[in-house]
């Protein structure tokens, strides 16, 4: 099948905007001083060695950082270094072959008002793995509607705000067909192993909202984070805007491949007796395909909700027969709050976990950190020794409470500090090799231990016995 897209339909130009005007990652290239040596170094055709304990002067060092941030803008965009949400990156360097970030995102401009105090706010609401999606208002200007409304996240937390679809540049009824074909084009793309996001917008009625108004970007969680409600709900609300009723432009799929070696490097810890569960926050479909690509989940055929749900089973027959399960965090977090009055010591509370770590290939979709907690908890109840890894902020309160918590090197520096090692790395097989050769010195220290028993107890026996009698 050929995949094609055409700059003439407006449909597509759309998804594109609405891409450029729902993100914010920019392309940033900030050369470092030992680059500035080496393009200098190249310059006057020395060895870079020769300028290893000098200081270029500044006028210099600004002019070879202005020669390389030139030469990186001129690369091809999927080599060029982008700055903001790393899963933004794929998509900005898409778009910017069709349209300017720059010129698309100073003509419409992130909204700002002032508050009673005189302050300046941005009407933007950041991305979050609790509500997994994030908001911008931009000011299109008046020929184009003025202020609208930019959301981009989870196909799951965007859907259910749509009450329109865009078609061929025209605003139609959602209806539950159109829902349904778009339900299942997100499924073939989580099948594959993509990670898919929603875009959806909504233009602000002008005498309503106008560039004066308050938009509570603060309390908004209070009227505007139930998924399913609706915006004549909290219409009244005072800052409240529309975050329900809006329109899908589009969803977009982000092809994420592993690492290389990462399947043998899973196969190996499964031989060395180590357990691999995979969390993520992807939805279950693409978690399930990329686990099996890595072989975590060796046999998908024999997960529990395949088996329950495409081959009809009953949820009992299905959980015997199944080798592997895939959670939801939603379903995750319903079973918790069901035994929340249950006390600390109750045997019986957090059984629902024990019972899915028990299974043989265990993945995590769509978790929160809060949940990234309770599994490891749940692991370190089973008996388990727990190595967590993460580069992300929200990943260093697992990475603390972990018996052994790994940090990516290109991480933040939250997740770092709350690290007992760090993979300079960033490869997943790295762990696996010191874990060998750590399992090797350990069984070299004990034969070592035992030939050096072995060798001294016949030599300190006669001096035993000559004291003894």
């Amino acid at each position: 099948m050929e995949i094609e897209y055409s700059l003439q339909d407006p449909g597509f130009m759309a998804l594109v905007e609405a891409v450029v005007l729902g993100t914010y990652t920019v392309f940033s290239y900030e050369p470092t001083d030992d680059e500035a040596k080496q393009l200098y170094a190249r310059m006057q055709k020395v060895a870079v060695a020769s300028l290893e304990h000098t200081t270029l002067e500044a006028a210099v060092a600004t002019e070879m950082k202005a020669r390389l941030r030139s030469a990186e803008s001129k690369l091809l965009n999927i080599h060029r270094k982008c700055k903001g949400d790393a899963s933004e990156t794929g998509l900005v360097q898409f778009a910017e072959s069709i349209m300017s970030l720059t010129a698309t995102r100073d003509k419409a401009q992130t909204h700002k008002f002032k508050n009673d105090a005189g302050k300046e706010t941005e009407v933007i609401i950041p991305f979050n793995s609790e509500f997994k999606f994030n908001l911008f208002v931009r000011d299109l200007g008046n020929e184009k509607g003025g202020l609208t409304v930019f959301m981009k996240g989870a196909p799951e937390r965007i859907l259910t705000r749509c009450d329109q679809i865009l078609l061929n540049g025209q605003e139609i009824a959602f209806t539950a067909e159109l829902r349904s074909e778009i339900d299942e084009a997100n499924k073939t793309f989580g099948r594959l192993g993509e990670r898919v996001l929603a875009f959806a917008r909504y233009t602000l009625d002008a005498s309503k909202y106008t560039r004066e108004y308050q938009f509570d970007v603060k309390t908004w969680k209070s009227w505007g984070l139930d998924m399913n409600t609706k915006r004549e709900a909290y219409e009244n609300t005072p800052g409240a805007f529309p975050m329900h009723g809006l329109t899908l432009v589009g969803i977009v799929s982000l092809n994420d491949p592993p690492r290389l070696k990462v399947d043998l490097s899973v196969l190996k810890c499964r031989s060395a007796g180590i357990k691999v569960i995979m969390v993520t926050g992807d939805q279950p479909p693409t978690a399930a395909a990329i686990a099996h690509k890595v072989n975590i989940l060796k046999h998908p055929a024999r997960e529990f909700n395949h088996m329950r749900d495409a081959l009809g089973m009953s949820e009992d027959e299905a959980w015997q027969q199944s080798t592997g399960v895939v959670v939801h965090g939603d379903t995750l977090a319903a079973k918790h709050k069901e035994q929340e009055g249950l006390d600390d010591d109750d045997e019986t509370k957090g059984d629902f976990l024990q019972d899915w770590i028990s299974k043989f290939e265990v993945v995590f979709a769509r978790t929160t950190p809060s949940q990234k907690l309770l599994i490891v908890d749940a692991c370190q109840k089973a008996g388990h020794v727990v190595a967590v890894t993460g580069d992300g902020v929200n990943d260093s309160p697992a990475i603390k409470k972990a018996d052994i918590g790994i940090a990516m090197g290109s991480g933040s520096d939250v997740a770092k500090n709350a690290a007992d090692m760090l993979l300079l790395d960033d490869n997943f097989s790295s762990i696996v090799n010191g874990v060998e050769e750590g399992r090797l010195i350990f069984d070299n220290l004990k034969k070592s231990i035992a030939y050096t028993l072995s060798s001294n107890i016949p030599e300190i026996l006669p001096f035993i016995f000559f004291i003894l009698f």
